[in-house]
Protein backbone atom coordinates (compact mmCIF):
# COMPACT_ATOMS: atom_id res chain seq x y z
CA UNK A 1 0.00 0.00 0.00
CA UNK A 2 0.99 3.42 -0.78
CA UNK A 3 0.08 7.19 0.34
CA UNK A 4 0.96 10.27 -1.48
CA UNK A 5 1.05 13.10 1.18
CA UNK A 6 0.80 16.81 -0.90
CA UNK A 7 1.88 19.83 1.21
CA UNK A 8 0.02 23.01 -0.19
CA UNK A 9 1.92 25.43 1.65
CA UNK A 10 4.82 28.29 0.78
CA UNK A 11 7.13 27.13 3.64
CA UNK A 12 8.70 23.26 3.10
CA UNK A 13 9.70 22.63 6.84
CA UNK A 14 6.28 24.34 8.13
CA UNK A 15 3.18 23.64 10.84
CA UNK A 16 1.62 21.81 7.39
CA UNK A 17 4.89 19.52 7.08
CA UNK A 18 4.52 18.53 10.98
CA UNK A 19 1.02 17.94 11.25
CA UNK A 20 1.59 15.34 8.07
CA UNK A 21 4.62 14.08 9.35
CA UNK A 22 2.87 13.00 12.47
CA UNK A 23 -0.10 12.06 10.47
CA UNK A 24 2.75 9.94 8.20
CA UNK A 25 4.52 8.38 10.95
CA UNK A 26 1.55 6.14 12.23
CA UNK A 27 1.35 4.73 8.68
CA UNK A 28 4.81 3.69 8.20
CA UNK A 29 4.63 2.52 12.01
CA UNK A 30 2.90 0.05 10.54
CA UNK A 31 4.43 -0.84 6.95
CA UNK A 32 2.56 1.60 4.84
CA UNK A 33 4.96 3.17 2.20
CA UNK A 34 4.55 6.79 2.37
CA UNK A 35 5.84 10.05 -0.01
CA UNK A 36 5.69 13.40 0.73
CA UNK A 37 5.59 16.25 -1.85
CA UNK A 38 6.05 19.73 -1.09
CA UNK A 39 4.62 22.52 -3.33
CA UNK A 40 6.51 24.88 -1.99
CA UNK A 41 8.98 25.59 -4.73
CA UNK A 42 6.86 24.04 -7.81
CA UNK A 43 4.77 26.06 -10.06
CA UNK A 44 1.40 24.68 -10.99
CA UNK A 45 -0.55 26.29 -13.69
CA UNK A 46 -4.03 26.52 -12.98
CA UNK A 47 -6.92 24.52 -15.20
CA UNK A 48 -7.34 26.15 -19.02
CA UNK A 49 -10.65 24.40 -19.05
CA UNK A 50 -9.78 22.88 -22.86
CA UNK A 51 -11.06 19.45 -21.84
CA UNK A 52 -8.65 17.72 -24.07
CA UNK A 53 -7.97 15.33 -21.44
CA UNK A 54 -10.96 13.51 -22.49
CA UNK A 55 -9.75 9.87 -22.61
CA UNK A 56 -6.41 10.90 -21.54
CA UNK A 57 -6.38 9.74 -17.82
CA UNK A 58 -4.48 13.10 -17.52
CA UNK A 59 -3.32 16.99 -18.41
CA UNK A 60 -2.37 17.84 -22.21
CA UNK A 61 -0.71 20.85 -21.13
CA UNK A 62 2.97 19.26 -19.54
CA UNK A 63 5.06 22.64 -18.77
CA UNK A 64 5.02 22.61 -15.01
CA UNK A 65 5.31 19.55 -12.72
CA UNK A 66 1.22 18.51 -12.78
CA UNK A 67 1.72 15.23 -14.79
CA UNK A 68 4.48 14.16 -11.93
CA UNK A 69 2.52 14.37 -9.18
CA UNK A 70 -1.01 14.03 -11.08
CA UNK A 71 0.52 10.39 -11.42
CA UNK A 72 1.56 9.60 -8.50
CA UNK A 73 -1.69 10.37 -7.12
CA UNK A 74 -3.17 8.16 -9.76
CA UNK A 75 -0.74 5.37 -8.40
CA UNK A 76 -1.19 5.93 -4.33
CA UNK A 77 -3.94 4.23 -2.05
CA UNK A 78 -4.55 6.73 -0.35
CA UNK A 79 -3.80 10.33 -0.65
CA UNK A 80 -2.72 13.08 2.20
CA UNK A 81 -3.96 16.55 1.53
CA UNK A 82 -2.32 19.25 3.65
CA UNK A 83 -2.82 23.00 3.24
CA UNK A 84 -1.87 26.24 5.26
CA UNK A 85 -5.17 28.52 5.60
CA UNK A 86 -4.66 31.64 3.24
CA UNK A 87 -8.07 34.12 3.44
CA UNK A 88 -10.25 31.20 5.10
CA UNK A 89 -9.33 28.35 2.59
CA UNK A 90 -6.67 26.33 0.48
CA UNK A 91 -3.79 27.65 -0.49
CA UNK A 92 -3.37 28.89 -4.46
CA UNK A 93 -0.60 25.78 -5.82
CA UNK A 94 -2.84 23.61 -3.92
CA UNK A 95 -5.94 25.09 -5.29
CA UNK A 96 -4.23 24.91 -8.93
CA UNK A 97 -3.21 21.15 -8.45
CA UNK A 98 -7.22 20.32 -7.65
CA UNK A 99 -8.85 22.25 -10.27
CA UNK A 100 -6.51 20.46 -12.73
CA UNK A 101 -6.69 17.32 -10.95
CA UNK A 102 -10.56 17.55 -10.90
CA UNK A 103 -11.08 17.97 -14.12
CA UNK A 104 -9.38 15.63 -15.31
CA UNK A 105 -10.98 12.85 -13.45
CA UNK A 106 -14.29 14.15 -14.20
CA UNK A 107 -13.19 14.10 -17.85
CA UNK A 108 -11.79 10.66 -17.06
CA UNK A 109 -14.22 9.12 -13.83
CA UNK A 110 -13.12 6.44 -11.74
CA UNK A 111 -9.35 7.48 -11.69
CA UNK A 112 -9.80 8.58 -7.74
CA UNK A 113 -12.59 6.06 -7.23
CA UNK A 114 -12.29 3.71 -3.35
CA UNK A 115 -8.81 5.41 -2.69
CA UNK A 116 -8.76 7.11 0.60
CA UNK A 117 -8.56 10.78 1.48
CA UNK A 118 -6.97 12.88 4.30
CA UNK A 119 -7.62 16.49 4.85
CA UNK A 120 -4.65 18.21 7.10
CA UNK A 121 -5.02 22.22 8.44
CA UNK A 122 -2.71 24.18 9.53
CA UNK A 123 -4.23 27.47 11.24
CA UNK A 124 -3.13 30.67 12.53
CA UNK A 125 -6.28 31.30 14.01
CA UNK A 126 -9.81 31.22 11.87
CA UNK A 127 -11.10 29.49 8.57
CA UNK A 128 -9.58 25.98 9.18
CA UNK A 129 -12.74 24.60 9.07
CA UNK A 130 -13.75 25.66 5.51
CA UNK A 131 -10.15 24.61 4.12
CA UNK A 132 -10.81 21.23 5.92
CA UNK A 133 -14.53 21.24 3.99
CA UNK A 134 -12.40 22.58 0.67
CA UNK A 135 -10.53 19.47 0.88
CA UNK A 136 -13.47 17.08 1.59
CA UNK A 137 -15.21 18.68 -0.93
CA UNK A 138 -12.25 16.98 -3.99
CA UNK A 139 -12.49 13.51 -1.87
CA UNK A 140 -15.97 12.89 -2.19
CA UNK A 141 -16.53 14.67 -5.64
CA UNK A 142 -14.37 11.93 -6.68
CA UNK A 143 -15.79 8.89 -4.76
CA UNK A 144 -13.01 8.69 -2.55
CA UNK A 145 -13.59 7.50 1.20
CA UNK A 146 -12.97 10.16 3.99
CA UNK A 147 -11.03 9.54 7.74
CA UNK A 148 -11.77 10.95 10.05
CA UNK A 149 -10.43 11.65 13.68
CA UNK A 150 -11.43 12.29 16.66
CA UNK A 151 -11.73 15.93 16.24
CA UNK A 152 -10.97 18.32 13.11
CA UNK A 153 -7.93 17.48 11.32
CA UNK A 154 -6.45 20.88 12.48
CA UNK A 155 -3.64 22.17 13.86
CA UNK A 156 -3.07 25.66 15.26
CA UNK A 157 0.03 27.84 15.32
CA UNK A 158 1.54 31.04 13.72
CA UNK A 159 5.50 30.76 13.13
CA UNK A 160 7.28 27.42 12.14
CA UNK A 161 7.00 25.19 14.21
CA UNK A 162 4.45 26.52 16.46
CA UNK A 163 2.15 23.78 15.99
CA UNK A 164 4.20 21.47 18.17
CA UNK A 165 2.72 23.26 21.22
CA UNK A 166 -0.51 22.05 20.02
CA UNK A 167 -0.47 18.89 21.43
CA UNK A 168 -4.55 17.96 21.11
CA UNK A 169 -3.82 18.55 17.30
CA UNK A 170 -0.73 16.28 17.13
CA UNK A 171 -2.74 13.41 19.06
CA UNK A 172 -5.83 13.87 16.69
CA UNK A 173 -2.84 13.61 13.55
CA UNK A 174 -1.39 10.28 15.55
CA UNK A 175 -5.22 9.07 15.32
CA UNK A 176 -5.90 10.50 11.65
CA UNK A 177 -3.17 8.05 10.61
CA UNK A 178 -3.94 5.13 12.53
CA UNK A 179 -7.55 5.42 11.24
CA UNK A 180 -6.41 5.52 7.63
CA UNK A 181 -4.33 2.62 8.24
CA UNK A 182 -7.15 0.78 9.58
CA UNK A 183 -8.98 1.58 6.41
CA UNK A 184 -6.41 1.06 3.85
CA UNK A 185 -5.95 -2.34 5.60
CA UNK A 186 -10.00 -3.51 5.69
CA UNK A 187 -10.26 -2.12 1.97
CA UNK A 188 -6.79 -4.01 0.47
CA UNK A 189 -7.43 -6.93 2.38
Amino acid sequence: MKVLAINGSARKNGNTDILLKTVLEELERVGIDSEIISLADKDIDSCKACFTCVGKNNCTFNKDVFHEIFNKMKEADGIILGSPVYSANISSKLQALLERASVVADMNPGIFTHKIGVSVVASRRGGALNTVDTINHFFLNHEMFVVGSTYWNMGYGKLPGDVNEDKEALENMKNLGKNMAYLLEKINN
